[in-house]
């Protein structure tokens, strides 16, 4: 009895752990880790990023873009807690970094629609660059993470270049906006499907 628990107290204690002491499978390489870090504060700082341009949209009885964007404020958050939820799962440590005050000034509904084109392929990128990092790092428990965040990234971009070109082509008439707005409102929005 007694060499069973020392057995095991020694297989215990051989288990690699991770800084908060969780039992890890793998390590995670370390410019890796501080990718999906920074990852997880890009998606938190477009959470906010969205839920001021909703609140901009609100101020203007724009209500179908307001829900529209607290909608994906909040999807952007669900995404940064993935990103945390993985990186428990592999044993780390999760570093919550301090947010930048989002913009909340714009001149016009082009000018936030565009900024959220440029905000989604920036996104879209570091997915894209972690993908790439964790093949080249031979960690495959992250390129299959990633795969569908990358994949869902790509459809996200797609779906606001195609509001961009609905915004543009609206050219600010008031009687085009309130359109697509309550398109928006309706949930009938989305662009014809990527592949």
């Amino acid at each position: 009895m007694m060499l069973q628990s020392r057995d095991a107290a020694v297989a215990a204690s051989t288990v690699p752990t991770g800084p908060a002491g969780r039992a890890m499978a793998q390590p995670i390489e370390a410019a890796l880790l501080e990718g999906l870090q920074q990852h997880l504060t890009l998606e938190r700082q477009a959470s906010a990023a969205y839920w001021a341009m909703a609140i901009w949209f609100g101020e203007r009885e724009l209500r179908g873009f307001c829900h529209f964007l607290k909608a994906e404020s909040a999807d952007e958050q669900t995404h940064a807690g993935l990103f945390a939820d993985y990186l428990v799962a592999r044993g780390q440590t999760v570093q919550l970094e301090a947010l930048a005050a989002p913009r909340q000034h714009w001149r016009d509904a082009e000018e936030i629609i565009a900024a959220i084109f440029q905000m989604e392929a920036d996104v879209t990128s570091s997915s894209q660059q972690l993908h790439a990092m964790a093949e080249r790092a031979g960690d495959v428990r992250t390129s299959v993470f990633l795969d569908p965040i990358v994949q869902g990234q790509i459809e996200a971009e797609h779906g606001a270049a195609h509001l961009l070109g609905r915004v543009r082509f609206a050219q600010g008439n008031p009687a085009a906006m309130l359109v697509i707005d309550g398109e928006l409102s309706a949930g009938k929005h989305a662009p014809e499907p990527v592949g």
